[in-house]
């Protein structure tokens, strides 16, 4: 992998590659694989960077009376990763905390490959509770949470930078990403720091509540994140003694998006200080066809693979082949 052509970052607490990899817990981490199984059929010069949950978010079976029971779903990363040699430091709390780093070539149809970095802190030297503190994916307290959302963010262009990547352009999918925007301005020589990182990064919002955007309280952030903190006078990452890693990231960004035009004017409700696009959600058609459905696609839209636009000739497609394909999909399922 040349990661000296890599120019756009694209960080997430969760991507949904396959079931293989538990790194993803629901829509957020499906969109972000998705997204990047695009970004590989259209070879693009991208990479996903994200955390390594060596026992995932959970495994989910129901039991004979149709009740969900969980359970950890321990998996063996070099089953499906490749570990990198390079190693990072970033300060939590104080205390020095060691990086590396697993890869995963995501190829796409044409066979190009983008990398999928895992950041892993089970690293020998390293205290048992930051060893264990990406074992799953959403766990723990507030200050578990903080820690994971910095090892992602600063420990993320961190890690980048090891590898030569030269990124123009970070894109923050969630909140839960922002602590990259600290680091950028940490690092920033520019006269306008806040300008010059604001450059750099765009901001993609999923969700249209309050409670699904993280709040820390501003005491234990300068206790956990402190060297990171601008303290000019200019900057102010805190409103009401809490830190909201949206506004955080709105903040540093040129650029916001929501997932639909609804979703758009439900966010630009909740921040009406930040202009909001928006670009609707969209799947990655060649993940999602069940087999039935790719045989019939390949028999009367022979490009739809390379060319998912192409899809909208489904509709010449006979009424009784999509049925037959359908109800065959049903039997695969059931």
């Amino acid at each position: 992998m040349n990661f000296k052509k890599i120019k756009t970052a694209f960080f997430s607490m969760e991507i949904g590659i396959k079931d293989e990899i538990p790194a993803y817990a629901g829509g957020l981490g499906i969109l972000a694989g998705d997204a990047l199984k695009s970004c590989a059929d259209l070879k693009l010069q991208i990479a996903g960077v994200t955390l390594l949950y060596k026992k995932g978010y959970f495994k989910q079976k129901l039991d004979e009376n149709g009740n969900q029971t969980e359970e950890e779903q321990n998996w063996d990363p070099s089953d499906e990763l490749q570990k990198l040699e390079n190693q990072v430091k970033i300060r939590i709390k104080g205390e020095d905390v060691t990086i590396g780093c697993w890869m995963y070539e995501l190829k796409g149809v044409s066979g190009a490959k983008i990398p999928i970095l895992f950041l892993d802190t089970d690293i020998e030297g390293n205290s048992e509770y930051f060893r264990r503190v990406c074992d799953k994916l959403y766990q723990g307290d507030h200050t578990t949470r903080i820690s994971q959302e910095m090892i992602l963010g600063i420990g993320g262009v961190k890690m980048l930078e090891s590898l030569g990547c030269n990124i123009s352009k970070y894109h923050m999918n969630e909140g839960h990403t922002s602590f990259l925007t600290l680091e950028l301005y940490r690092q920033s020589k520019a006269v306008d720091k806040k300008k010059d990182v604001r450059k750099k990064c765009i901001f993609t919002t999923h969700t249209p509540i309050p409670a699904g955007h993280d709040k820390f309280d501003e005491g234990l952030i300068r206790e956990m994140a402190g060297e990171y903190i601008p303290e000019q006078d200019d900057i102010n990452i805190f409103r009401d003694g809490m830190l909201n890693m949206s506004h955080l990231g709105f903040e540093f960004s040129n650029y916001i998006n929501g997932v639909a035009r609804k979703h758009k004017n439900v966010s630009q409700m909740m921040f009406p200080e930040y202009e909001i696009s928006s670009i609707t959600n969209g799947i990655y058609s060649t993940f999602w066809a069940s087999e039935p459905f790719e045989k019939l696609f390949d028999e009367y839209i022979p490009e739809w693979k390379e060319a998912p636009f192409s899809l909208r000739a489904a509709i010449n497609i006979p009424s009784k082949k999509i049925w037959s394909a359908h109800i065959e999909s049903k039997k695969l399922m059931i």
